[in-house]
């Protein structure tokens, strides 16, 4: 199979790898390019926490809404670091899932959002989402798609157009 999705092509591309599915959380880890250790994580909410620590680390893609919060301005600083890519993009596209292996390249952060491009890798599929929420659907549609758990026979976004 040629795997021309294969690649982060942005400075916040993850490669997102699910080891788990139990009683619907998703159980995984991601990568990116500056470390080389991964972030663990136990429910889907967590990566997705984790995901946006990262995106604010970079100040990449900028948010176009700010956390609104009652900490005074003193004390509230922002998570901006300056990052060093340590991991080549060869060396990110190797890590794999036990159940599925994901490249997520957020181009956008509106809304309170995130909007982008996902590549399951297991399938060298990508499709756009508009949305975390949608981008999450799309993962487990793809891990049901992996189980042939046809939970729900919606739209399903990862087959191929005719």
């Amino acid at each position: 199979m040629e795997k021309s999705q294969w690649y982060l092509g942005t400075p916040n591309g993850v490669i997102l790898c699910i080891d788990q599915a139990q009683k619907g959380q998703l159980q995984g880890r991601f990568y990116h390019a500056y470390t080389k250790e991964a972030e663990v994580f136990s429910t889907i909410e967590e990566a997705i926490f984790g995901l946006e620590r990262f995106y604010d680390s970079l100040n990449f893609p900028h948010p176009t809404t700010d956390n609104r919060t009652f900490i005074k301005e003193e004390r509230h600083t922002k998570f901006r670091q300056e990052r060093t890519r340590i991991m080549k993009d060869e060396e990110l596209l190797n890590r794999h899932g036990d159940l599925g292996t994901f490249i997520v390249r957020v181009q956008h952060r509106q809304n309170s959002s995130w909007q982008g491009r996902i590549t399951w890798m297991d399938q060298n599929k990508t499709v756009y989402f508009r949305s975390i929420w949608e981008m999450i659907k799309l993962v487990e549609e793809a891990l049901n798609m992996v189980s042939e758990q046809e939970d729900s026979p919606g739209e399903r976004f990862w087959q191929d157009e005719e």
